[in-house]
């Protein structure tokens, strides 16, 4: 047996059929190739490994079904989510990731998991138009959010309608691009949805990476460093914001579906074993 844990989370939401679902993987350090298989297999927007490195400390790595990614908000909610289900770590501490984006942070509030993320820069961008022309929109503006395409639309209505051509995106190049408009109910600021199948994934349910570029770009529209978003997915998912100069503190909850067990030697095919 490989004593890998498996639990299926939906992070950003505590509905059943809401928020970004992930697997957490919890157990030994694995080679990525396996790594990468395993994620394939789970087949969501993100598969995060974990594995301790001392006490209330872990490293924490984030795959797509074809690539690891640097940063992912919903991976990492669902891992700190499991460590304090499971009583690995204890309520009151404070939990370190090890991750290829430096020392992130995770703490319990009630109900609530805060995560420590670094601010993401914008820059204007000139963005050839066949990226507005094949999600279907007339952006507000264009910006560099790091290596993803923010555009700011007029309305949440426009952002819900959207009906992407993820052909003619894939034609182009990119890794990410981000719409967000601001919301129509007084319950939140403003509202984003995120397509990104350059990386394997067409529409991420809830992703929060992406709101530690949404943050700074909301917080000086609005002139207020606190905020509250949606991002209206087909699943749907909140997150609660607070710009802290260099620093995004991002909270959303979690709810785990199920757990169980890995049975196999974690060996994709073709591999030497």
């Amino acid at each position: 047996m490989s004593n890998i844990r498996l639990f299926h989370v939906n992070a950003f939401s505590q509905q059943p059929f809401g928020g970004n679902p992930a697997v957490v993987v919890l157990g030994p350090a694995l080679p990525d190739a396996s790594q990468l298989a395993m994620a394939a297999e789970f087949n969501l927007s993100e598969t995060a490994f974990l594995v301790q490195l001392g006490r209330a400390h872990y490293q924490l790595r984030w795959f797509t079904p074809t690539v690891e990614v640097d940063l992912c908000g919903h991976g990492t909610l669902a891992a700190a989510h499991v460590l304090w289900q499971t009583g690995a770590v204890a309520a009151h501490e404070t939990i370190r990731f090890e991750t290829r984006s430096g020392e992130l942070l995770a703490r319990r509030e009630g109900e609530w998991i805060w995560l420590d993320f670094p601010r993401i820069a914008l820059t204007p961008l000139t963005l050839d138009p066949a990226y507005a022309a094949a999600i279907g929109c007339q952006p507000r503006q264009t910006l560099a959010a790091g290596a993803k395409f923010l555009l700011e639309l007029a309305s949440e209505e426009e952002i819900r309608t959207l009906s992407p051509d993820f052909h003619a995106l894939r034609a182009l190049p990119g890794r990410g691009l981000i719409v967000t408009a601001p919301s129509s109910r007084a319950d939140d600021d403003f509202v984003s949805r995120y397509f990104a199948p350059w990386v394997g994934v067409d529409e991420d349910p809830v992703t929060g990476s992406n709101h530690c570029a949404l943050a700074p770009f909301w917080a000086e529209r609005l002139g207020r460093q606190q905020l509250r978003a949606r991002q209206v997915s087909s699943r749907g998912g909140d997150l609660r914001l607070d710009l802290r100069g260099e620093r995004v503190l991002m909270a959303g909850q979690g709810l785990t579906l199920w757990q169980g067990e890995w049975l196999l030697p974690p060996t994709p095919l073709g591999a030497s074993v």
